[in-house]
C-alpha cells in the first residue's frame, strides 16, 4: 500500500472512543434492560396489570410478588434485576471486552463491591470496575506467563483470579462506590434543578450536535442511560430515556430531502426516514446534515421541540429504547406517558421538517445540494473521473479478500452499510470476498478494505494501519461503493468460486508472461507437502528471480494467517503482507505445480502462483491465469505440460 497520512488524534477522536466503550459494554446487555423495563411496566404498583389485578394486593398475589409491591414490597423482581443484574452484566462484559472470560469474572466479581456499596444503581460503577477488572487481571496474568510449572496452572488462574477479585470488590465497596453514589446524586440534582427550571430542552443545544458527530453514545449510555434508570427506579419513568433517542428531529430532516432534496440525496431519503423511524438507526441521516452543516440547526430546534412537549406532559419511559425506535419507544413508554410522547415525536418532526426545508429551499445556489452533485463536483475538480484511489489514502497492491465496514457501536449503520456494498459487490462477480460489520473497537489490523463515515475513518485507521480506507457519507446510496468495485475489477483476479467471469472480456498485454514469469520461475514438480513448504518454495522462486528480498518470504506467512489466499478450482496465489512492499524490487510471479494436491487450509490445491506485485503491471498476467483457471480445458493443459515453454504458453494463449 502507498503512504497513508498520519492519523489525526483529538478530543472528539478520544470522546468517540470513550463513548464506544461505554456503548460496548451496554448494547449486548440491552435486552436484560428491555427485559427489566417490560417487568417494570407490568408489575409494579403504577404497572399495566394493576388494574387488571387489582384484588390480587395480597401477600400471595402473584402480581405483587413479581413486583415487589404490597407486603413484598423490595422482594419481587424488579428491584434485584436494576440492582444486581444488570450492573453485574455490565461489569462482566467491561472485563471481557479487556481480558476475555478471566478479566469477565474478575470484573462482575469488582462490580459486586460497588453494588454492595453505594445506595443507588451501580451502572456507572459497573462501568468503572469491569474493566478495571479486566485490565488488572491482564497485567497480573503477564507478570507470571511463562514462568508457572507444569501442573500449577489452574491453581495458580483460580487464586489470582479469586485473589484480585476480592481486592477490587473491597476497593469498589469502600472507595468507588461511596463516590459514585455521590456524584450520581449531584447529577440527579442537576437533572431535577433543569425540570423545575424549564432549562432542560436546553440540552438538545449539546446533544443533536453531538449526535451527528458519533458522540451519542458517549452521552447516551456513559450519562443518560444511568441517570435515566435511577429515576426510573424511583418514579417508574424517566424523561432522560427521551432526549437522545426521540427519532422526530431526524426524521424532519429526512421528509425535508424527500420535498425539497435533489439527486442522490432525494432519490434515498424514503428508504432512510423508514429505516430511521421504524429501525431505529439514527446514524443514516447523520450524513444528510454533515453534506450541510446548517441543518443541524433544524436538529437542535427539533429536539428541543420534542423534549418540551415532554417536559409539558410529564412524559418519561420505564427503561432505555435501544434502538431509538418509535416500536422500541412505545414499548417502553409510561402509563400515562403515550400522548405526551406522540406528541413530543410529532412535534419535533414537524418543526424539524419546516427549518430544514427552509434552509433547502432558499439554498439553492449554495455549495453542493446532494452527495451526487458533490462528488461530480469533486470530478470537475480534478479533470477526470475519481477512482477509488483518490478517495483512498491508497490503493491495495494486490486482491482484496476482506472488506470490513465499521461504525461506532457496529449494530446500525455498519449492518446496513455492509448489506448493500455486499450486495454490489456479488453482483458485480465477487461472490468469495468476504463483507462484514464491525464496531471501531473490536477492529483488528486484518482486513484489506476499511468502510467508515468519513468523521470515523481517522479512529478506524488507528486500530488498522495497514488497511485501505473508503470514507462514505450516504449509507444507502454512496457513489463510493461503484469506486470500491471498480477497483476490485483492477486488482482481483477472482470472483465467484474464486475467479471472476467478466475477465475473459477483457484484453491484456501479450509479453506479460515474458516480463514478470521468467522459465526459471515455473517448477512442473514441487516437492512441498503442505501449505507452509509450499508457500516457502513459492517465494524461493521470488527470491531467485530477484524480485524480492528474502524478507518477502515471511511476509507471505504473515498474510496467510490472516486471511488463506486459496482462490479455487485448485488455485491458491500466496503474496506478502501491504507492509511487505518496501522488500519488493519489481514485479514478479512464480508458478508451482505439485503432482498431489497439497491441503491449503483444508482446500486442495494443486497450482500455486507466488505474486509480488508493484502496481499494476503483473495484473494482465494475473487476468491470464484467471482465465485458465475459468476453463476446465486450459487447467488440463497445464496438468499435461512438460516443460516450463508449455505452462508459459497456456498462460499467452489464454483469452
Amino acid at each position: 500500500m502507498s503512504t497513508v497520512e498520519a492519523p489525526r488524534t483529538g478530543v472528539r477522536v478520544h470522546v468517540q472512543k470513550l463513548g464506544t466503550s461505554l456503548s460496548n459494554m451496554v448494547m449486548p446487555n440491552i435486552g436484560a434492560f428491555i427485559a427489566w423495563g417490560l417487568i417494570t411496566a407490568l408489575f409494579i404498583e403504577q404497572g399495566w396489570l394493576q388494574a387488571i389485578f387489582a384484588g390480587l394486593r395480597d401477600p400471595d398475589g402473584w402480581v405483587a410478588r413479581i413486583g415487589g409491591w404490597g407486603s413484598y414490597d423490595g422482594a419481587g423482581i424488579v428491584g434485584p434485576m436494576i440492582t444486581y443484574l444488570l450492573p453485574v452484566l455490565i461489569g462482566y462484559t467491561g472485563g471481557r471486552m479487556i481480558h476475555g472470560n478471566r478479566g469477565a469474572v474478575v470484573g462482575a466479581i469488582a462490580t459486586m463491591g460497588v453494588v454492595a456499596g453505594a445506595d443507588v444503581p451501580m451502572f456507572m460503577g459497573a462501568m468503572i470496575m469491569g474493566p478495571l477488572g479486566g485490565w488488572a487481571m491482564k497485567k497480573a496474568d503477564a507478570v507470571w506467563e511463562g514462568k508457572i510449572r507444569p501442573g500449577f496452572e489452574m491453581l495458580v488462574d483460580n487464586f489470582s483470579a479469586g485473589i484480585l477479585g476480592m481486592l477490587l470488590a473491597i476497593l469498589g465497596f469502600f472507595g468507588v462506590g461511596p463516590i459514585v453514589s455521590s456524584f450520581t446524586r449531584a447529577a440527579g440534582n442537576a437533572v431535577d434543578f433543569l425540570v423545575s427550571h424549564d432549562l432542560l430542552p436546553l440540552t438538545s443545544l449539546l446533544i443533536e450536535p453531538a449526535k451527528v458527530l458519533f458522540l451519542n453514545n458517549a452521552i447516551n449510555h456513559g450519562v443518560l442511560t444511568p441517570l435515566g434508570t435511577t429515576q426510573a427506579l424511583e418514579t417508574g419513568k424517566s424523561i432522560l430515556f427521551l432526549l437522545e433517542t426521540n427519532p422526530g428531529p431526524g426524521l424532519g430532516i429526512l421528509l425535508a430531502f424527500m420535498v425539497f432534496g435533489r439527486g442522490a440525496a432525494r432519490a434515498s431519503a424514503p428508504g432512510a426516514a423508514i429505516i430511521q423511524f421504524f429501525g431505529g438507526i439514527h446514524e443514516i441521516y447523520f450524513p444528510y446534515v454533515l453534506m450541510k452543516p446548517k441543518l443541524i440547526a433544524a436538529t437542535i430546534l427539533g429536539g428541543m421541540t420534542g423534549v418540551f412537549i415532554n417536559v409539558l406532559f410529564g412524559s418519561g419511559l420505564r427503561a432505555p429504547a435501544a434502538p431509538g425506535s418509535i416500536i422500541a419507544i412505545y414499548a417502553q413508554t409510561a402509563s400515562g406517558s403515550f400522548l405526551g410522547v406522540t406528541l413530543a415525536v410529532l412535534g419535533a418532526t414537524a418543526v424539524s421538517f419546516a427549518v430544514a426545508s427552509l434552509l433547502l429551499k432558499t439554498d439553492r445556489a449554495d455549495a453542493e445540494p446532494d452527495l451526487a452533485a458533490a462528488t461530480a463536483e469533486m470530478e470537475a475538480l480534478k479533470g477526470k473521473k475519481s477512482s477509488v484511489a483518490s478517495a483512498l489514502v491508497g490503493a491495495p497492491r494486490g486482491p482484496v479478500s476482506s472488506i470490513v465496514f465499521a461504525c461506532d457501536a457496529g449494530m446500525g449503520s455498519s449492518a446496513m452499510g455492509a448489506s448493500v456494498l455486499r450486495k454490489k459487490i456479488r453482483s458485480a462477480g465477487f461472490g468469495d470476498i468476504a463483507v462484514t460489520n464491525q464496531s471501531i473497537a473490536n477492529l483488528t489490523d486484518t482486513y484489506d478494505l476499511v468502510v467508515t463515515h468519513r468523521d470515523l475513518t481517522d479512529r478506524a485507521r488507528l486500530k488498522t494501519a495497514s488497511a485501505v480506507h473508503v470514507s462514505v457519507e450516504d449509507f444507502m446510496s454512496s457513489p463510493r461503493y461503484d469506486e470500491i468495485v471498480d477497483m476490485l475489477r483492477d486488482t482481483n483476479s477472482s470472483g465467484d468460486e474464486g475467479l471472476r467471469e467478466d475477465l475473459k472480456a477483457e484484453k491484456q498485454p501479450e509479453n506479460a508472461a515474458d516480463d514478470v514469469l521468467p522459465l526459471e520461475s515455473i517448477v512442473l514438480a514441487g516437492t512441498a507437502t503442505s501449505a507452509d513448504s509450499a508457500i516457502d518454495e513459492a517465494g524461493a522462486l521470488l527470491v531467485a528471480a530477484d524480485a524480492v528480498e528474502p524478507a518477502y518470504v515471511e511476509a507471505m506467512h504473515e498474510r496467510e494467517k490472516s486471511v488463506s489466499t486459496y482462490m479455487g478450482n485448485g488455485l491458491a496465489i500466496p503474496h506478502g503482507t501491504n507492509e511487505a512492499k518496501t522488500a519488493i524490487r519489481r514485479t514478479g510471479i512464480s508458478f508451482v505445480r505439485y503432482p498431489e494436491p497439497i491441503d491449503w487450509n483444508g482446500k486442495p490445491a494443486e497450482f500455486v502462483v507466488g505474486i509480488a506485485g508493484l502496481g499494476n503491471d503483473h495484473m494482465a498476467l494475473l487476468t491470464k491465469i484467471a482465465h485458465v483457471f475459468l476453463d476446465k480445458d486450459e487447467v488440463a493443459r497445464l496438468r499435461a505440460a512438460t516443460s516450463a515453454d508449455d505452462v508459459r504458453a497456456v498462460l499467452s494463449d489464454s483469452e
